[in-house]
């Protein structure tokens, strides 16, 4: 749609610099802003007519939110086989890829909303305010188990009404920051959800607005009797736009809210405690796997639980011991060391001592809010003499493109003599629990380095550059250049200015097609190798978004695929990252 408003602007500015006995006008190349055509006059006013009367197609007017320019519908066909979870989605227009949005496929029945104004006429109603918004509630009734679909619109109510058994273990589930990371043009940066549920009266039952430290809500509660019951989804203040949407799966599905421990050593079988609602187990073993952080789920009756993040590394680990609560009763530990602990309480700090020698450079790192667990953590590193070196309580892990408060602490310190030292953990807002587990590595500094790509999603023509932004995450101090190529990609597509200096963290670098290339988009990888204490170290680079929060922050939003697209003009297309998605527009009715 902007291309044809771009269009009809051109032409319009054409006949207005004509003279009236002109037959022929100048215009703008609209693919090469640096070359203008001439055309026929009649030729001009026809196109322009032909522009006004599809911009005139209520699919192409304006939204009322300026930062949602236009609007397609599609048709989704799922296959049966389809494996439930999140999947990605662009738009190729003759403009290039869009940035990847979210769809997520589901295993119970799909409703979704209708708009079905209500009118607010009771006492309490008026009590509650809810007829002094310009919004509207809707509401619909649904069989459980359910997942709905549905959107907030400026001061909207959404209910959803059920009947329920006595003593059925009820999981709801609100994704709405999940499909929509964050919103550039909105404080807090996202579509805030609130869930409530109600009996058949309207007395609140259950409220919550944020599951720990996970803006999107979540809800479990005991069925007291049989009968009707709702819940209700709205924006914490009332806000609303086409883009605040949300799925809500509602049913008596498994879902963990805390494992232990967070991790393991590589090679080695572990064996996690679970909590959470409806399991069909409280212990799993999870079998030896290479390092780094894998997912961890169970299935209960068909239906898979919600993925917890277990972290697999190569040092050597051992688990906290209590009490170890002051320097007296701190625990030794020999270093390289991963400690697998929790905060017990609200009162609890983990003390462990090592021994150290003059000029050695230690770090201590905390795993936890990067692992789901609700810990914001603090260390402090004290002499013998009870004297505080090093503390630390936040530290920023751009890795993390979706967590906003970067809970976990680290240090980097070089001892100033022989002796023995103490790390001091607890938890900063003075919490704990069972589900206030960390993972603590005490250890000389290992240099390495992680990689992402922006954006996640190029276009070009035929020997065309694209530029993209390459981003070195440097962990421990690395320092070292890094190159970059690109690992097995097709024919026809080369890196320019493959490198990151050791005194950055991003480069700038132009991705060239040199032939044309087919209609379909292309999945390239860029792979970073660097030299690290003698040793290449080789990693790929994650495609992300460089997503803006409220205005002023940026976040590097992980894609699963950098996809380019090279070819002429095409028509408008939606692309799938798996297979099992069949998508069209919808046939008119």
């Amino acid at each position: 749609v902007n291309l044809l408003r771009d269009r009809l602007q051109e032409l319009r500015k054409g006949l207005s610099a004509a003279k009236a006995s002109d037959q022929f006008i100048t215009v703008r190349d609209p693919y090469n802003t640096n070359k203008f055509n001439k055309i026929s006059r009649t030729d001009a006013e026809k196109e322009l007519a032909e522009l006004r009367k599809k911009l005139a197609n209520p699919n192409n007017i304006r939204s009322a939110n300026p930062q949602l320019a236009e609007q397609v519908t599609l048709e989704v066909t799922i296959a049966t086989n389809a494996a439930p979870g999140s999947r990605e989605l662009r738009l190729r227009t003759a403009a290039g890829l869009t940035p990847p949005v979210v769809f997520q496929v589901g295993q119970w029945p799909e409703y979704i909303e209708k708009e079905q104004p209500l009118r607010v006429a009771s006492k309490s109603a008026l009590k509650s305010g809810e007829t002094g918004r310009t919004g509207s509630i809707s509401e619909m009734r649904i069989q459980l188990p359910a997942t709905v679909n549905g959107q907030i619109l400026p001061g909207d109510i959404d209910r959803y009404r059920f009947t329920a058994r006595k003593n059925q273990k009820l999981v709801i589930v609100v994704s709405a920051r999940e499909l929509m990371p964050y919103l550039p043009d909105a404080v807090p940066g996202w579509f805030q959800a609130t869930l409530g549920l109600f009996d058949a009266r309207g007395h609140e039952l259950a409220y919550n607005d944020d599951f720990r430290f996970q803006p999107d809500p979540i809800l479990f509660f005991t069925v007291p009797a049989d009968g009707e019951y709702y819940f209700e989804i709205k924006d914490s203040i009332f806000r609303g736009r086409e883009d605040f949407v949300y799925r809500v799966q509602i049913g008596e599905r498994p879902f963990i809210t805390s494992i232990f421990p967070l991790g393991s050593r590589v090679g080695q079988t572990a064996r996690i405690e679970l909590a959470g609602w409806n399991l069909p187990v409280t212990n799993l073993t999870v079998p030896a796997q290479e390092p780094g952080i894998h997912p961890v789920s169970v299935t209960r009756d068909g239906l898979p639980s919600n993925e917890m993040p277990f972290c697999v590394d190569t040092l050597p680990e051992c688990f906290e011991q209590e009490p170890n609560d002051s320097t007296a009763a701190a625990q030794a530990v020999s270093l390289p060391i991963i400690v697998n602990g929790r905060i017990n309480s609200s009162t609890d700090g983990d003390v462990f001592k090592f021994s150290g020698v003059e000029g050695e450079t230690i770090v201590a790192e905390v795993m936890a809010r990067r692992l789901n667990s609700p810990l914001d953590s603090v260390l402090k590193l004290t002499d013998a003499n009870g004297r505080v070196l090093a503390a630390n309580d936040d530290h920023e892990d751009k890795g993390t493109g979706l967590n906003t408060h970067h809970a976990d602490s680290y240090l980097r310190f070089t001892l100033p003599a022989a002796g023995t030292y103490y790390l001091v953990l607890s938890d900063t807002q003075q919490k704990g629990g069972p589900e206030y587990a960390y993972r603590l590595r005490i250890s000389r500094p290992r240099p390495d380095f992680e990689l992402r790509v922006t954006p996640s999603s190029l276009a070009g023509r035929g020997w065309s550059s694209m530029p993209i932004t390459v981003h070195a995450l440097r962990k421990d101090g690395m320092t070292n250049d890094i190159v970059l190529s690109l690992k097995n990609a097709p024919a026809g597509f080369t890196l320019k200015g493959g490198r990151i200096p050791g005194n950055t963290n991003q480069a700038v670098m132009s991705l060239q097609a040199t032939a044309m290339a087919s209609g379909e988009p292309v999945e390239l990888l860029i792979e970073g190798r660097a030299t690290i204490d003698g040793r290449e170290v080789a990693h790929l680079a994650v495609p992300a978004e460089d997503m803006m929060q409220a205005f002023a922050y940026h976040h590097l939003v992980p894609s699963k695929t950098l996809l380019v697209s090279v070819a002429g003009r095409a028509q408008g297309a939606w692309r799938a990252a798996k297979a099992d998605l069949q998508i069209k527009r919808p046939k008119k009715k």
